[in-house]
């Protein structure tokens, strides 16, 4: 019987997909998924749908900080209290980082989100957008060379394209917010689920033992 397979798109300016990333990696209900991690562009997808910024609706805003607390505690995830300063960071250059790093150096991707949200969401860095802010994070990553040849390779054309891809992939498959799940269930069956507070109903699709986590005792 194949595997349950999970595509997580993410950009690192959400709360939710930084939470979302932290219990498919930890929690055992999610150890026997084959998972993919893809980044994508926030912005660029709520363009696509003509969907505004969640911040920019009115209750809204505060609605998020509250929430993104609250799944945190749910399902034992580290974050800061209060949202890093400039929230929410223009993302597209590390987004196009990571993209690099899916191709140049697949083996060290998903440390280096892990360490991108980390640096944002639990150590709030305000510069997480900038060269100045992401680059020191990937240096631990990948070195201080390494992590040079990614920053040059943020200019590129074809780099630029994967991240603009990605982003029309996520679109394409029904993505409208992040964290956006892609779900192939053991059937073969296909669907997606949006948001933490469907995590649940990711589970139950794929066939999963949700008593194998505590937090499932707060999500549909």
């Amino acid at each position: 019987m194949a595997a349950p397979k999970i595509t997580l798109y993410f950009d690192v300016v959400s709360p939710f997909a930084h939470i979302a990333f932290h219990v498919l990696k930890h929690s055992p209900t999610f150890a026997k998924c084959d998972i993919t991690y893809v980044p994508i562009f926030l912005g660029g997808l709520l363009k696509a749908c003509e969907n505004p910024p969640p911040i920019r609706i009115k209750n809204k805003a505060q609605w998020i900080n509250q929430e993104r607390l609250r799944w945190a505690r749910y399902f034992s995830v580290p974050i800061v209290e209060q949202t890093p300063a400039g929230f929410p960071s223009l993302t597209v250059a590390p987004q196009r980082a990571l993209c690099a790093i899916s191709q140049k150096a697949p083996e060290r991707f998903v440390p280096a989100v892990e360490a991108l949200f980390q640096s944002y969401w639990v150590e709030a860095n305000s510069q997480i957008g900038q060269p100045e802010g992401f680059g020191p994070v990937l240096e631990k990553v990948l070195g201080k060379e390494g992590a040079q040849q990614i920053l040059n390779a943020t200019s590129q054309d074809e780099v630029k394209s994967l991240l603009s891809d990605n982003t029309d992939r996520a679109f394409q498959t029904g993505a409208f917010g992040l964290p956006w799940f892609e779900c192939t269930n053991s059937k073969g069956e296909k669907e997606g689920f949006w948001g933490i507070d469907h995590l649940g109903q990711v589970a139950e699709f794929l066939g999963l033992d949700r008593s194998l986590d505590n937090g499932f005792r707060a999500v549909l």
